[in-house]
């Protein structure tokens, strides 16, 4: 199994994919580990991460079958 890598925005621009397919990977830190030596330019971009639609701001487990999404930032208003 794994988990489903989606990049949005900019953030797609700068991988030039949207989607990426991943064994299992334990943590958000361990996975921003693993994109961020496939796409060293990305460690230099502000991004907002969820987890199963969630947004998550600090380390987090991921469970396996999971989507990670990777956003541009955004406001509201």
């Amino acid at each position: 199994m794994g988990i489903e890598v989606l990049f949005f925005g900019q953030l797609a621009d700068i991988t030039k994919c949207s989607t990426l397919d991943l064994e299992y990977i334990g943590t958000t830190d361990k996975l921003k580990e693993i994109v961020f030596g496939r796409f060293p330019e990305l460690s230099s971009v502000k991004f907002a991460m969820a987890l199963n639609n969630e947004i998550v701001i600090e380390n987090t487990a991921i469970k396996d079958q999971s989507k990670v999404a990777f956003m541009s930032p955004f406001s509201g208003g």
